[in-house]
Parts: structure tokens; C-alpha cells; sequence
């Protein structure tokens, strides 16, 4: 299998960084840090299930990824500020 470039690799739910640059990326400065941390986990976990090469599943998602995921992505919202 090859990739045109690191986009193209897949992510799943221990991916927390990764998946997190790509909803700052599909998001932008929508969402600030707090209504990041102000999101449902039944919303969060369907936006994830949708980015582009993520691969994991529903079942495999637990509340600690989520955690994670939702303070990267704060991570990543303050680097852009």
C-alpha cells in the first residue's frame, strides 16, 4: 500500500493528536476552547467516525480517547490563536 502523503495514512482511536489536527482543520476557529470541552460525546464520536481515514469503530471508542482527543484539539486550537 502506498500514500501519497501523511493525510493519507489511517487513524484510529489511540491516534488522539492526529485526530485532533483534522477536526481543528475541518472545524477552524468555530470552536473555541470552551465549547470544545462543552461538546456531547454522542456528537464528538460521530464527527471522529467521519474524518477522512479513520478507521476504527464505534465499540473501539472509550471515554479516555474522547478526553484526550478533546485536549489536543484544545492544544491545537491555542497554537493557532
Amino acid at each position: 500500500m502506498s500514500f501519497k502523503d501523511i493525510d493519507d495514512f489511517p487513524i484510529n482511536w489511540p491516534d488522539h493528536e492526529d485526530i485532533a489536527m483534522k477536526l481543528y482543520d475541518k472545524f477552524g476557529d468555530e470552536f473555541s476552547e470552551q465549547k470544545i470541552y462543552r461538546i456531547r460525546f454522542t456528537e464528538f464520536i460521530e464527527w471522529i467516525l467521519t474524518l477522512p481515514n479513520f478507521e476504527g469503530t464505534r465499540e473501539q471508542c472509550t471515554e479516555a480517547h474522547l478526553e484526550q482527543i478533546q485536549a489536543k484539539w484544545v492544544y491545537e486550537w491555542r497554537d493557532n490563536q
